[in-house]
């Protein structure tokens, strides 16, 4: 089967490093669905704004190193290391949502904050997505509360190791920074920001309290260090 794009999404986020690890645990991130030429009909969207939410299915276009179609049997792999298990313990790919998947095929729920008309076409405002900035969308389809969602079903390792966001602070510097790059009224790229560093997007075998990271967000370079439960931003360079 051949697929293709029908849109394409817009993130602040540039780079992979520092995108959450999966939709709706960084609400405040914001992000635009737009549609390839073929597809900007606002009448394929009619009746999708009676509805909270979206499922999206969409490419790991990143992932130069993913794993091979299912065709080459002899390269598939089988395990995977979830970041919640530390990064060191195996479980099965089917049993993860780990981005190295024989058909490199992502699917995230976000809130659809608009619907928009542009000279472009129409545009999808989300927010909670999981997506760098480009990824190519395959297809867009409502969430129903009463089918997709299930409070009581169980919840495999994720029940059992629990994530715990990092207390976040920025430094004097970094808020004047912050300031001079967004402007006066940045509360919200502020939040946005910490919400993500929370996150902790270092990979989990590195523990250096010293070493600066750096995360690409929207116009600027945000830099931060972590120690223990605790992360410092340091700077935010334009």
């Amino acid at each position: 089967m051949d697929i293709e794009p029908i849109a394409y999404f817009r993130s602040p986020l540039k780079e992979k490093f520092g995108i959450p690890r999966q939709s709706g645990v960084v609400p405040e991130l914001a992000g635009r669905i737009e549609f390839t030429p073929a597809y900007r009909d606002k009448e394929a969207l009619r009746g999708l704004e009676g509805f909270d939410y979206i499922w999206v299915i969409w490419g790991f276009s990143e992932n130069v190193h993913g794993s091979p179609a299912p065709a080459d049997k002899t390269a598939f792999k089988a395990t995977v290391r979830p970041p919640r298990l530390g990064g060191n313990r195996r479980v099965g790919v089917f049993a993860s949502r780990s981005s190295f998947r024989p058909n490199s095929l992502g699917l995230s729920s976000m809130k659809v904050t608009g619907i928009l008309s542009t000279a472009d076409g129409p545009v999808i405002e989300v927010s909670g997505g999981d997506l760098m900035d480009g990824t190519p969308v395959y297809d867009v389809k409502p969430y129903i509360p009463a089918y997709d969602s299930h409070p009581s079903a169980r919840g495999g390792f994720t029940d059992i190791e629990q994530w715990k966001p990092l207390e976040v602070s920025f430094s004097g510097d970094a808020d004047a920074q912050l300031e001079k790059v967004f402007g006066k009224g940045s509360e919200k790229e502020k939040k946005t920001i910490a919400a993500l560093v929370a996150q902790d997007p270092r990979p989990h075998y590195q523990d250096d309290p010293d070493k600066v990271y750096g995360m690409a967000y929207g116009p600027c370079q945000v830099r931060f260090r972590v120690n223990g439960d605790k992360a410092e931003i340091t700077g935010i360079e334009s």
